[in-house]
């Protein structure tokens, strides 16, 4: 997925923080992490013998000391030039666990670049600790903003993001909108090759078409075969 300017934000706060932390081999990864407020958070890990957390869990720390409410970003990059960072196993389950909705800064090995990538995608066939209740987002490009907020907007599809019936808030991305309240309805699985006209409310048959076309422009890495999240959801009145 493309970064917007609001992630390069955050890929730039951790760089900046890492290269101020000197030659002190218990801190060695900086994280940063923005909120749906559009506020950047920071951290650098604690390297420890017993086992000191790193940065990702630093961070993590740090937003909620702020009362960042969800995550919807998060980058780590390592000193010594050594760039973007991915987030190890446990960072993985512990973003899974607290802000499932983030999508992480990873880098692409293949081509030297850097991409971001929602958590589920990091962590597949994934654990979820049955006691941890985080706050959902439901993520849409600002271009939806009116009709979410609304009502006429009241279904999306998404891949590789692991939605939930419940209450969420649907955020914004990389736009001054606040976030609004929502509360998910339903979701369905269905293969995005068998996704028929009347799953996704189109009167027009050749409305489908367009619909996957726009659908592979959001998710370009997304297979042929991909099982797919049909969300419904509806605007409700109060934050959650």
């Amino acid at each position: 997925m493309d970064l917007f300017d609001s992630e390069l934000r955050v890929i730039a706060a951790a760089e900046q923080l890492v290269s101020g932390l000197g030659s002190d081999d218990n801190h060695t990864v900086a994280a940063a992490a923005m909120d749906a407020s559009g506020r950047i958070h920071t951290g650098v890990n604690v390297f420890h013998f017993t086992g000191g957390p790193c940065a990702e869990l630093v961070v993590i720390g740090a937003a909620a000391a702020a009362n960042a409410g969800p995550l919807v970003t998060i980058a780590a990059v390592g000193d010594r030039n050594r760039g973007v960072l991915a987030p190890c196993g446990r960072c993985r389950q512990v973003i899974l666990d607290l802000h499932p909705d983030a999508l992480v800064v990873v880098p692409d090995n293949t081509t030297g670049q850097t991409s971001i990538a929602p958590i589920p995608a990091l962590l597949p066939h994934s654990y979820r600790h049955p006691d941890s209740d985080p706050k959902r987002l439901l993520r849409f490009h600002a271009r939806y903003f009116d009709a979410v907020a609304d009502g006429t907007k009241t279904l999306t599809v998404r891949w590789n993001e692991g939605h939930r019936t419940g209450p969420a808030l649907a955020y914004f991305e990389n736009t001054a909108h606040g976030t609004l309240p929502v509360e998910v309805a339903s979701v369905m699985v269905k293969r995005l090759d068998e996704l028929r006209p009347e799953d996704l409310d189109l009167t027009r048959p050749s409305g489908l078409e367009r619909y996957i076309a726009n659908l592979r422009g959001h998710y370009p890495t997304m297979p042929a075969d991909a099982s797919v999240e049909i969300v419904r959801f509806r605007r409700t009145a109060a934050d959650i």
